[in-house]
């Protein structure tokens, strides 16, 4: 099997990551809710893992680091924790529904939405982004990279917009988070909203946010938390506010593993290596006969994904013939990205995009490029 769909989720691991989340079911208890030994050890592991996160991100402190269980669950509980009716945010046809769904459900309590359109190619206009805010603007929303067409948004601009106009900045880092860097007080971050399943190479089922600190958003569950047993409101302090319930600190000792893999090897290490696959793939393709591909190539700073089309293929049909003729996984379809496909045209077609790990090789791209140009030429 070559896998080709690490924008959905890593499949491709580093052993270490396996091996951490078996010894953690082996040995852990439930942390911070007992002094001894298997519970402390738990609550080292958690408290080790926000550390490296609050690094990562550039955070400024560990208790901003809140653990939810995917990025969805993050943007879920930032954009309906800090928002409110009467609010103006501001978001990109680039979003995921994570980002997108949660916003139209503002809406629905009486705020309101601008969404900035995409070009030919999936970019957004910056001084359109500038021009749409007023004096009702709350926050701009938005992805760091596509998951349909791997454009990475200029952070840093956008930074400067919210700064210069007062507002939030609320970043969806899911296609990003352990390959670009990101620098929440160089980019005027408020909010990181991250997963942990993609490159950042840990276990499904984990995620979370770092938050600016001094930056309150609503609690939005309450229940244990191993703290203030007596209170009857769930404790005021970061970032238990927050995190009501266990943990899932076995896959927390997996996301932990993948983030010293990833300390140890370098995010700008990685980020060549899967970036030179991308290259390398998008050469061997996009002159093809009847192949469209999809995106922004005009620079290889992006995200590592390209997808494409194949004349007036179905992208479920090509897809699967990759699968099954040549063992190739790839992802069709919308990728929850209803307003891209809508830019593009490709709404009934969808797209199939292909996205590359590190951990692929060479040779398994170029198996991909050829099926690629055998299909095209049928």
């Amino acid at each position: 099997m070559i896998y080709l769909d690490s924008a959905a989720t890593s499949l491709l691991r580093p052993d270490c990551v396996a091996q951490a989340v078996y010894d953690a079911i082996q040995t852990m208890g439930n942390g911070s809710r007992g002094a001894y030994g298997a519970s402390l050890g738990a609550a080292r592991i958690i408290y080790e893992t926000r550390l490296l996160i609050a690094a990562l991100f550039h955070c400024s402190q560990a208790e901003q680091v809140v653990f939810t269980a995917n990025s969805t669950e993050a943007l879920n509980l930032a954009i309906k924790g800090i928002f409110t009716a009467g609010d103006h945010n501001i978001t990109t046809a680039l979003e995921h529904n994570s980002v997108l769904r949660p916003l139209y459900e503002m809406e629905t309590q009486g705020a309101r939405l601008t969404i900035l359109p995409a070009d030919a190619v999936g970019r957004i206009d910056y001084e359109a982004m500038e021009a749409a805010v007023c004096k009702d603007t709350r926050g701009i929303v938005c992805t760091h990279a596509s998951n349909v067409t791997g454009n990475l948004l200029n952070i840093d601009r956008i930074g400067e917009i919210c700064k210069k106009k007062g507002i939030l900045f609320i970043l969806d880092a899911s296609q990003t988070a352990g390959v670009v860097p990101i620098d929440m007080g160089k980019s005027a971050i408020d909010v990181v909203c991250f997963t942990g399943h993609k490159s950042l190479l840990g276990p499904q089922g984990t995620g979370g946010l770092c938050v600016r600190s001094g930056l309150t958003i609503r609690t939005w569950k309450s229940g244990g938390s191993g703290i203030q047993t007596f209170s009857k409101i769930q404790p005021r302090v970061m970032p238990t506010q927050l995190e009501a319930g266990t943990l899932n600190a076995h896959g927390l000792a997996g996301l932990r593993a993948g983030l010293l893999y990833i300390k140890e090897k370098g995010q700008e290490t990685i980020c060549l290596q899967q970036n030179h696959l991308m290259q390398r793939f998008y050469k061997g393709v996009f002159d093809a006969p009847k192949v469209k591909v999809y995106g922004d190539f005009s620079s290889f700073n992006r995200a590592a994904i390209v997808s494409l089309n194949i004349g007036a293929e179905d992208s479920g049909r090509v897809s699967d013939v990759l699968s099954q003729d040549y063992a190739i996984c790839t992802r069709p379809g919308g990728h929850c990205a209803p307003l891209m496909h809508k830019a593009f045209g490709t709404v009934q077609q969808g797209m199939v995009r292909f996205s590359f790990s590190h951990l692929n090789t060479n040779n398994e791209v170029d198996q991909a490029v050829q099926a690629v140009r055998e299909l095209a030429e049928e």
